[in-house]
Formats: structure tokens, sequence, C-alpha cells
């Protein structure tokens, strides 16, 4: 069976940090990109960051560049998500997905096959 898990997730102040992991199985990693998106209660879920199976080259969006870090350990089949300087609108749940989107398409969901369960990630101010 295909899985997607992540991890990590908590309650933190603004400012701090944390880390995500996110473990596969049941695919082959390396063929695929890993893209981290979040859903706040009321809104549409959001890519923010994808890594390319390849030269893991990354796309960040906007609102996290300069503060969140994607980086993939294929031998593990592991992607971490570092979140640095935390703000209370980055409050959401986290989910790490699998696809093979086109540049263009790197931050749409429509783009990735394969989900995981989601990790709470809640700042307070």
């Amino acid at each position: 069976d295909v899985q997607l898990q992540a991890s990590g997730g908590g309650l933190v102040q603004a400012g701090g940090s944390l880390s995500l992991s996110c473990a596969a199985s049941g695919f082959t990693f390396d063929d695929y990109n890993i893209g981290w998106f979040r859903q706040a209660p009321g809104k549409e879920r959001e890519g923010i960051l994808c890594i390319s199976n390849s030269d893991a080259s990354a796309y960040y969006a906007d609102s996290v560049k300069g503060r969140f870090t994607i980086s993939r350990d294929n031998p593990k089949k592991l992607v971490y998500l570092q979140m640095n300087s935390l703000k209370p609108e980055d409050t959401a749940v986290y989910y790490c997905a699998a696809g093979r989107p086109i540049t263009s398409s790197q931050r749409l969901t429509s783009a990735y096959y394969y989900w995981g369960q989601g990790t709470q990630v809640t700042v307070s101010s």
C-alpha cells in the first residue's frame, strides 16, 4: 500500500521552530517530487513547498520563503520540512504529497497522486 506519513506537528510560540517529517512507502520514492501543503480552517489547501526527485531543486511559496526549508533523503524515503520564525498565520494542518508536477503546477493539489494524513501545527501569538 502507498503511504505518506507526516509527523512532527505541535504547538509552538510565534518566532519558534518546528521540524516536520514525511515518511514514504509503497511506491518508487525516487521517481516522485514531494510537496508540502497546508490547510487552515475555512481555507483552501495551499501548496507551499515542492522538492524535485532529481536535482532536489525546490519551489517555495512567497509566504514561506526565507523561513521554511525542504529537503529529502532518498535512501531513507524521507522528506523534511524545517520551519523557522513561525507566525500565527502558519497555523494549519500540514500535508505531504507525492506527484510529478511540471514546474508551473508544483503548488497545485491536482498535480499530486499520493497524500499523507496531515499533522497539525499551531503557532500561538
